[in-house]
């Protein structure tokens, strides 16, 4: 199975393109369609109204540097923070599955975790910007 070992460049990118494509879809519906409202969701939770901004932009610009792999680690983490509270705070008393359920928190938090301590890989600006920092070594 060695042979395997030489598609994790592309295992990363399609980490970073799935998780990036969600959550830049669910940030973009908070930061163009709905902020008022995410900002009152939120505060109804008992977290403050800034967090709502943080979490939305979070979602937004952190899903578009997971996408472009670029800072790849640090939007990841705060990604994968944001997602924990949603967990937490919203999902986690749904239950794992079915409606409002934290199957798909989990999912791109897990991804997001795995980003943290892998990086971006070879095949993202990460890897452009500074080489050998994207995470995957050659053998």
């Amino acid at each position: 199975m060695r042979y395997l070992d030489r598609l994790q460049p592309l295992a990363l990118l399609v980490m970073r393109l799935a998780l990036g494509a969600i959550i830049v879809d669910h940030g973009y519906h908070k930061v163009f369609g709905g902020l008022n409202h995410h900002v009152q969701f939120v505060t109804s939770l008992g977290l403050p109204a800034w967090s709502a901004y943080l979490s939305a932009f979070t979602e937004f610009l952190g899903g578009l540097l997971v996408l472009t792999g670029l800072f790849t680690r640090i939007a990841a983490i705060a990604i994968c923070i944001d997602l924990s509270v949603a967990i937490f705070k919203v999902h986690l008393h749904n239950g794992l599955m079915g409606n409002g359920g934290y199957e798909l928190p989990l999912a791109l938090a897990t991804l997001a975790f795995a980003l943290i301590f892998f990086g971006g890989g070879p095949i993202a600006f990460d890897h452009i910007r500074a080489p050998g920092g994207g995470g995957w070594k050659s053998k």
